[in-house]
């Protein structure tokens, strides 16, 4: 009993990621976990017209899990709403799923960030208040890689170890940072700065720093990305182009 006890995991509070369809009437849960990361559980009879997890396994809003199980699938025998519901509208849903969509693809699984996972809490919350989304979203991708161990320097010339000046011209040179000499500028983002400076204490109010950090980020993500799509990226530009 005790060694069944293990992998019993009781009201841990998450966020549900992306729901698809197992079998004839159960579902596939990628759930965030704030203390255990990405993790896989199947809901079974979830998707039954009675059954109490209808309604309830939805994305953006705040859940107590639990469940049971050592593999990668785990069963799902629990889950409660977390405070109340509110849910993200217009283009902050997409935003949100945009969120969810580089968790998925990024975090590896039982791979646990409590900074990560307040980051996220925080992004859902000032989404639904309305406030600027590439700032968010700008803020959002920076600490996940910095996370994952992929951080983005921001305030130092990697090449002369010195900090960083506005005045200036740089190139951020992929796994390694901003460059101010020459010969860097023919591989890699240009950007000023500036831009850099603005990033690094989560200003985005020039518009200059708005166009230059999107573009930074977007090279960033879709390195670490590999082959992998970002399916949400075009539904945001298809709104707006951020």
């Amino acid at each position: 009993m005790a060694d069944q006890d293990r992998f019993r995991h009781h009201a841990q509070p998450a966020f549900v990621l992306h729901t698809y369809p197992f079998r004839e009437t159960s579902l596939i849960v990628e759930a965030y976990v704030r203390d255990h990361g990405r993790v896989a559980l199947v809901a079974r009879g979830a998707r039954r017209p009675k059954s109490s997890l209808r309604g309830v396994l939805l994305p953006f809003q705040p859940l107590l899990l639990s469940w049971t199980g050592k593999k990668e699938l785990r069963t799902l025998m629990r889950a409660e709403w977390h405070g109340a519901y509110a849910p993200l509208r217009g283009q902050a849903l997409i935003c949100g799923f945009y969120l969810n969509e580089l968790l998925l693809k990024l975090l590896p699984r039982d791979d646990a960030h409590e900074r990560l996972f307040a980051a996220y809490e925080d992004t859902l919350a000032a989404l639904r208040a309305g406030d600027d989304q590439p700032t968010l979203l700008r803020r959002f991708e920076i600490t996940l890689l910095g996370e994952l161990g992929y951080a983005v320097v921001l305030d130092r010339d990697v090449e002369r170890d010195e900090p960083v000046a506005r005045e200036r011209s740089y190139v951020y040179v992929v796994e390694r940072g901003p460059v101010g000499s020459v010969p860097a500028r023919r591989n890699g983002v240009e950007l000023s700065g500036q831009t850099l400076l603005d990033m690094q204490s989560g200003r985005y109010t020039s518009a200059v720093t708005q166009q230059e950090s999107k573009v930074l980020m977007r090279v960033l993500i879709n390195h670490y990305l590999g082959n992998q799509v970002l399916h949400t990226r075009q539904l945001l530009r298809d709104l707006q182009d951020l």
